[in-house]
């Protein structure tokens, strides 16, 4: 959709970006032509092509150029373009072009026939009619590449269909006519099947919702809802917009957002989710985002984002087919030249010349990668797995060392206050009661649990003054004019405590809070967690995967954190660490040769999130900042997802692999087969359009992938 312009009046420019629908663009072809035909337009800033999603994202000078312009610019071309947010007006090329292809097909059959009657010279006119009908559409395009310079498949099919017509070839030229029309057909078919498999697993949310204004219930057009509407969603019905319940009690599937299959409970004060599905029960949703700042909208978005980021391979086979093209066709003219120069029979090399030309569009080999990334990223956003591009893709397939944080990630985050050990004269509910004051700014999840211990006992608490967070060890601030300290041992040794570790009844698995008062170490808090269900499948899975090294990297103390690795599996434990310790220990992975993926859950592991190669954050759904930084975000709490991410990662280059080596090895065959004479014009055409609709084929599969 086009933005709204900035304008800046010191320089009188209006910048904008516009994303528009192309039609037809299958191939890198039809991008260089709209390249060479928009950039040089006076206020064009940049273009982006998306050849699978058929988008194009323009970034221009809206005082200088306007969208119309661009799209007759696309026009001349010889491409359909509009604006996305607009309906296309129906052009009728498409049926006119299905028209012309069957009127050469019963052409080039009638010449068959009146051949095989003895009929040479009506079989010969009809050959005619046959190329005659079906070039008119790749004679547009190519007399369009021809001006934009560009060496296009339609250029080279209309150079070869003219080359086999000079030379007495008229059958071989009404075939490949006819043969080459049914095979861009059968490869636009099968593209646009696989852009409406893709698009079907973003198109998630409904268009309209129940909306209570009034006194009364009307359906309305989701676009229409505002933030404060009351919507009603009734039993079996999508969830419209991202709101908190006010009313009622359901079960909702928000497999839809987080892969998970098992219903989640929505009570008064819970968060639902827009796309996700309603269960027995109906809610009143107060609405809290609406349009494009939902939580479904937001994750298109950053798929959408994803697929256009380019990928390495993706990158090397894009360059490879920009010589590969020009560098056959230069070996067509020589093979269809040379030869003759020397005594060889001119129709015979020219005819394998033309062969040459036909095999020199790489468009088989540069679909076969954006497809298969786009199916990737379209299946895992399908599982709750949000990956950030192809770049993200290869690099999750190579990793081999996994760093997971402890609370939150391997643990379920959420610990309980067990033993309060106060210091004379203070009470339990004296250390609860500052402990809860300064970490109800803290966020972190002992914290969390502290606070919540605090309001079960009925407790309350003045608010905090100058308060700071010290990630890894603790927080400080300022209560009733007293400096209040809460953290672990460590942390108020730093600031000259005194701390009696052995008083603690401490058990396996456990944290002990610290809190000090005006100087004075007031008591301690224990706290203990428990394992994340399914961590030890998902670190066993990614063992058998072929993962060499699992570490836990935690600021929690030996004590605390062994008992889990234990139960976990995991063999190497780094306890105590600070968030520049956790750094170093990613940087010493990398050191070796390791690439490192990091899991982490909160803003505390944003720093080793972002060191690793590639940063993994748990439980994204409900965070912005996690959507917004993790180059993976895992929507669930369900780690079993990381180990299914790594398998579809490399069965994406594997996938990719595959189809590049079918692409060069079919056209290295040709242009050996070319070379000797046992290919044929008709048989290069089938070869390259065939090889294209294997390589989209076997990409589709990668939709299916668990």
């Amino acid at each position: 959709m086009a933005r709204e312009p900035i304008t800046s009046c010191a320089v009188c420019e209006v910048h904008a970006d516009a994303v528009f629908r192309v039609e037809g663009m299958d191939c890198r072809d039809e991008v260089v032509l709209l390249e060479r035909r928009l950039k040089p337009l006076p206020g064009v800033e940049a273009l982006v092509a998306d050849v699978v999603s058929q988008r194009l994202r323009v970034s221009y000078d809206a005082a200088r150029v306007s969208t119309s312009t661009l799209v007759d610019a696309a026009a001349d071309a010889g491409l359909r373009m509009w604006l996305e947010h607009e309906e296309p007006k129906a052009s009728g090329q498409g049926d006119a072009r299905a028209w012309l292809t069957l009127a050469a097909a019963v052409a080039l059959a009638g010449g068959l026939l009146a051949q095989f009657a003895g009929l040479s010279a009506v079989g010969s006119g009809l050959y005619l009619v046959a190329v005659g009908a079906g070039i008119v559409h790749p004679l547009r395009r190519a007399r369009a590449a021809w001006r934009a310079r560009a060496l296009d498949i339609n250029v080279l099919m209309v150079i070869a269909v003219a080359g086999a017509l000079a030379i007495g070839e008229w059958l071989e030229a009404g075939s490949v006519v006819v043969l080459f029309a049914i095979a861009q057909w059968l490869e636009g078919r099968t593209l646009g099947r696989a852009r409406q498999a893709i698009r079907a697993l973003l198109d998630l949310a409904p268009r309209e919702a129940l909306v209570r204004r009034n006194g009364r219930d009307q359906r309305v057009a989701v676009d229409t809802l505002l933030v404060g509407d009351v919507v009603i969603v009734r039993p079996g019905d999508k969830v419209p917009v991202d709101g908190v319940v006010v009313a009622g009690r359901s079960d909702i599937n928000e497999a839809a957002l987080t892969g998970e299959s098992m219903p989640v409970d929505k009570a008064m004060g819970a968060e639902v989710f827009a796309g996700t599905v309603n269960g027995h029960g109906s809610l009143d949703v107060r609405v809290s985002r609406v349009g494009p700042d939902t939580r479904m909208a937001r994750i298109t978005h950053l798929v959408e984002e994803a697929q256009a980021r380019r990928a390495p391979l993706e990158a090397w086979v894009d360059r490879f087919g920009r010589w590969y093209t020009p560098l056959v066709a230069a070996a067509a003219l020589v093979v269809a030249v040379v030869p003759p120069l020397t005594g060889g029979d001119p129709a015979v090399w020219v005819y394998r010349g033309l062969v040459f030309l036909v095999i020199a569009c790489p468009c088989a080999l540069v679909i076969s990668t954006p497809v298969s990334i786009v199916a990737a990223l379209s299946a895992a956003a399908r599982q709750g797995v949000l990956v950030k591009g192809g770049l993200v893709l290869e690099r999750l397939a190579e990793v081999d060392a996994v760093a997971f944080d402890k609370t939150g990630t391997l643990t379920l985050g959420q610990p309980e206050v067990g033993d309060i050990t106060p210091t004379a004269p203070w009470t339990s509910d004296d250390v609860l009661r500052w402990a809860a004051a300064v970490e109800a700014r803290a966020g972190h999840p002992l914290g969390r649990a502290i606070v919540h211990a605090a309001s079960r006992r009925g407790l309350a608490w003045p608010d905090v003054q100058d308060f700071q967070s010290h990630p890894g060890r603790g927080a400080r601030g300022v209560v009733d004019g007293r400096v209040v300290l809460v953290g672990n041992s460590a942390f108020l040794r730093e600031h000259g405590a005194h701390v009696e570790e052995a008083t603690i009844q401490q058990r396996p698995g456990s944290s002990v809070v610290w809190v000090r008062v005006a100087g004075d170490v007031a008591g301690a808090i224990t706290l203990a967690d428990a394992p994340r269900p399914h961590a030890r499948e998902a670190i066993e899975a990614l063992q058998e995967q072929g993962i060499r090294r699992v570490l836990l990297l935690t600021g929690d103390r030996v004590e605390s954190a062994s008992p889990i690795a234990a139960a976990l599996g995991v063999r190497e434990l780094h306890a105590h660490l600070t968030p520049d310790q956790k750094l170093q220990r990613i940087e010493a992975l990398q050191a070796e040769g390791f690439t490192v993926a990091m899991v982490g859950d909160g803003i505390n592991d944003a720093p080793a999130l972002a060191l690793a190669d590639v940063g993994v954050a748990m439980g994204a759904i409900g965070s912005d900042v996690a959507l917004e930084t993790a180059d993976v975000a895992l929507m669930s709490d369900d780690l079993l997802r990381l180990p299914a991410a790594v398998r579809l990662a490399r069965a994406t280059v594997r996938t990719i692999r595959t189809n590049v080596a079918v692409s060069l090895l079919l056209k290295a065959a040709f242009l050996v087969a070319a070379t000797t004479g046992t290919a044929t014009l008709w048989m290069a055409v089938l070869a390259d359009t065939g090889a294209s609709v294997v390589v989209v084929a076997n990409a589709l599969r990668l939709l299916r992938q668990r």
